[in-house]
């Protein structure tokens, strides 16, 4: 019988299988299996992909052979300098950055609780935020979009009043997707409900511009009050995808 050595690949990264890290690399199989707080649906395979650009563009800057990297060669400014590859030499969006980061984190986390002796240095590598998708529009950007739709055309008119509606409420896609005709109150107290995240219902106070965009979209849309606010040209609901391109 061989002993926790001769398990190979258990776990995500070559990293903690320096000899330094003896603790690490000689626990019992079930201690070298995927830490408890990484997400259920994660698999071996899954983070040996996830980890094997971050590890090789390490050896590369180290001139290091993957599995003699130490813990102490991932310090926070390759890391970052990980991160900045990333997004100007592959040209990753900040979703996938803060993906990576996500990946690191966690391994540094499991690390932290058996390698104490790397405390400064792993939290320094926590200590890197995300980056923030999108923050906001400005109000040029806001009206260089509304002007981008079409007024002379249907779908052009209920982009303009979809896209109203969104930058004043900031509805999620889902949110918006699932909106029917009866869901806009207009008049005192105008709002507009929708079923938003855990399924809890959110009304959302609508400001006079909207309303009144909303007034002439619904005037011209006839729909009756279950069905879709902003349907297809064949009067079906539209999708997520849709929604996403327009």
């Amino acid at each position: 019988m061989g002993n926790g050595d001769d398990q190979a690949g258990a776990h995500p990264a070559g990293v903690l299988h320096r000899p330094a890290h003896g603790p690490t690399r000689g626990q019992p199989a079930h201690h070298r299996r995927l830490p408890r707080h990484l997400p259920a649906t994660a698999t071996p395979s899954g983070y040996r992909d996830t980890f094997r650009l971050p590890l090789r563009f390490a050896a590369e800057h180290t001139r290091t052979p993957p599995c003699e990297l130490d813990i102490a060669d991932l310090d926070a400014p390759l890391v970052a300098a990980f991160l900045a590859h990333l997004e100007v030499d592959r040209r990753n969006g900040v979703r996938t950055r803060n993906h990576r980061l996500a990946a690191i984190r966690s391994l540094f986390s499991y690390a932290a609780l058996h390698h104490p002796e790397h405390a400064a240095s792993i939290q320094r590598v926590l200590a890197i935020l995300e980056r923030n998708l999108v923050t906001f529009l400005t109000d040029d950007e806001v009206d260089a979009l509304l002007a981008a739709c079409d007024s002379s055309s249907w779908t052009g008119r209920r982009d303009h009043a979809m896209i109203t509606l969104v930058i004043q409420t900031g509805l999620r896609i889902s949110e918006l997707a699932g909106l029917t005709c009866a869901d806009i109150v207009l008049g005192a107290g105008a709002h507009v409900r929708c079923l938003g995240k855990g399924r809890k219902q959110r009304h959302t106070p609508l400001l006079p511009l909207t309303v009144e965009v909303l007034r002439t979209w619904l005037a011209e849309r006839h729909g009756a009050p279950s069905e879709p606010l902003f349907p297809t040209g064949t009067g079906r609901q539209l999708s997520r995808d849709r929604h996403q391109r327009r």
